[in-house]
Formats: C-alpha cells, sequence, structure tokens
C-alpha cells in the first residue's frame, strides 16, 4: 500500500488532521532518492575496469617498459591497496562490522583483484610455481578467505570461495578443463558436488553459531549453485561419474526442498527460485524417460505438460509473496 493511500485512510478515518496529512505527503513528495545501490555498482565497475585495463596496459607495453619495472608497480599497488584497507579496518568481531567508509572496501577488492594479476603475471613470465597448479589457486583461496573474515567483506568472500572451488578442480583434474574429454571422467562431478555440500553446511553453520552469520548467504547460494549445477551435470552425464546418475534425482530434490525452506524462513526470492528451477529440471527429466519409446505420449507432453509449466510459472510469480509470507506494506 502506498504512502498516498495510508495517508488517505487515515484522513478519512479522522485519525489524522488535513494540514498533517498533507505535509507528509509533501516531505514523501520531496525527500531525497537515495542512489546509494547505484554509485556502489559503479565503484564495482570501476575497480573491475581499472583492474582490467591495468592487464592489457602491460600487455601493450611490456617491451617498452620491462619486467621488473611492471611487477614492481603492480607489488606497489597491491601493497597501497592493503595498507590503506588496513589503516581504516574496523576492531574484528564475530558480528557484522560497522562501516565508517566505503572507501576502504573498495581499496580492499582492487588490492584482490591486483594481486591475480600479480600472480598470474609472476607465473606466466617466471613460472615461480613451477608445475604446483594447485598452490596458484590455493594460495589466492586462503589469503582472500583470511581477509574476508579479518575485514569482514562479503565480496573478498565470494572470490575466496571461487578460487577454492577453482582449488578443487585444478586437483581433481589439472589439464582436463582444456581439453575435449568429459568433466564427469575425472571426478569433477563429485568434487564440485562435494564442494558444494561443504559450503551449504558451513553457511548453515556459521548462522546457527552466529560466527558471521551475514556470510551465510554467500555460503549457501554458491554452495547450492554449485552442488545442484553439479548433481544435474552428473544426471545428465555419460555415466562416467563414480556416483550413479540416479541417485541424483533424490539428491536434487532433497537439495530443492531444503532451499524452499529456507527461502520461507529468510524470505529469500533468490532459493526459492533455485529450488523451483532446479526441481522442474528434474521433473522434466524424469518425465522425457517415461515418454522416451512413446510417440504418442510426446505429443502429450508437448501439448499439455510445456503450457502448464508456463501457466505455473505465472501462477508462481503471482503468488510469491504468500508462498515466502510477505505481508504488503
Amino acid at each position: 500500500m502506498s504512502h498516498q493511500r495510508i495517508l488517505a485512510d487515515l484522513e478519512a478515518r479522522t485519525l489524522l488532521p488535513p494540514a498533517q496529512a498533507q505535509a507528509i505527503a509533501g516531505f514523501e513528495q520531496n525527500r531525497p532518492f537515495s542512489i546509494h545501490y547505484e554509485l556502489r555498482a559503479l565503484l564495482y565497475l570501476g575497480i573491475t575496469l581499472l583492474a582490467g585495463g591495468l592487464g592489457v596496459l602491460v600487455y601493450q607495453n611490456i617491451d617498452h617498459i620491462g619486467h621488473g619495472v611492471v611487477v614492481g608497480f603492480i607489488a606497489l599497488v597491491v601493497a597501497a591497496c592493503f595498507w590503506y584497507a588496513a589503516r581504516h579496518r574496523q576492531p574484528f568481531t564475530w558480528g557484522e562490522a560497522p562501516k565508517a567508509s566505503l572507501l576502504p572496501d573498495y581499496a580492499l577488492l582492487l588490492g584482490c583483484l591486483t594481486f591475480l594479476v600479480l600472480e598470474g603475471y609472476l607465473q606466466y613470465q617466471y613460472n615461480i610455481f613451477g608445475d604446483r597448479y594447485g598452490l596458484v589457486t590455493m594460495l589466492p583461496a586462503a589469503l582472500f578467505l583470511w581477509l574476508a573474515y579479518l575485514f569482514d567483506h562479503r565480496g573478498v568472500l565470494s572470490m575466496g570461495l571461487t578460487a577454492l572451488g577453482t582449488w578443487v578442480g585444478v586437483n581433481v583434474a589439472p589439464l582436463s578443463a582444456f581439453g575435449d574429454e568429459s568433466f564427469l571422467r575425472y571426478g569433477l562431478g563429485e568434487a564440485a558436488l562435494g564442494l558444494g555440500v561443504v559450503l551449504m553446511a558451513a553457511g548453515l553453520l556459521s548462522e546457527y553459531l552466529n560466527l558471521k552469520r551475514h556470510f551465510a548467504f554467500t555460503y549457501l547460494s554458491l554452495g547450492s549453485n554449485v552442488a545442484l549445477l553439479a548433481a544435474t551435470a552428473i544426471l545428465f552425464g555419460d555415466n562416467a561419474a563414480h556416483l550413479p546418475s540416479g541417485l541424483m534425482v533424490p539428491l536434487i530434490f532433497i537439495l530443492s526442498g531444503f532451499l524452499f525452506w529456507y527461502a520461507r524462513r529468510t524470505q529469500s526470492y533468490l532459493f526459492l527460485l533455485l529450488g523451483v528451477i532446479y526441481s522442474y529440471i528434474v521433473l522434466t527429466y524424469l518425465l522425457i524417460q517415461l515418454v522416451a519409446d512413446n510417440s504418442g505420449a510426446w505429443e502429450f507432453l508437448i501439448m499439455f505438460y510445456f503450457p502448464l509449466s508456463a501457466i505455473g510459472a505465472v501462477l508462481l510469480f503471482v503468488n510469491i509473496r504468500k508462498i515466502l509470507r510477505i505481508h504488503a506494506d
């Protein structure tokens, strides 16, 4: 319900004098409009473009600058960003730390992105890690996770978890991602599934123990996506994975049911949509498997199932607030 309707209703019930109602309406109409999230998006975009532009600039002028100068400059940028962030760091707490300013957060983010540029450059030019590809990914994962907790930064936490997922993939199949072979032949499906479940458990544990519980959303969103995507990949795979594909059907339904429960508990649109989407994919897969050898059933599937699915999607979006028990303002 908009504020105009609320004011009109209060005025009609003689609960609010007309002069006061006009004053409130004038305040609501003329109050400043917040562009907080727009500015944050622009800052994130600027930092990403700055890190990418630095890499392009180095690539285009490497013959004129020299490798030592490039390494020194990038290291100086990393050190400056981390120093500025550390100088303005709030005292550590297992709760959500107050933010005195946004600049230290973005300096930390820029430092982490630039660190990846530095590490990649050192590996490419000097091969400092040799063939230990796991170390290349584990180092930023450990650093970013530590910095995320130290500075209470969810963006850096996402980077750390992404690097952790890369480390798991590299250790399971160091070079398979660059070839034509199926990921599942090297156990990447099981590794990703295990990582996703572990991340989901870490999110629930952080919420239950009240240890950086605001990190739970990042853990659960990334973990559920990885776990459900890996389970779906195994289900649709060529049976080269160690886990039987039939086991994935109940597992996906269980994970989707958990997401539905958690979505209602936290009133989260994201987790509800994730649970519904993956449940629908598996349900459609099972139905196709049942009618695969029956041409008449295919006609039924096309004529009724998909139109009914579209109607169900519309009903879902229409009633999503009721499903999540979100009351109208």
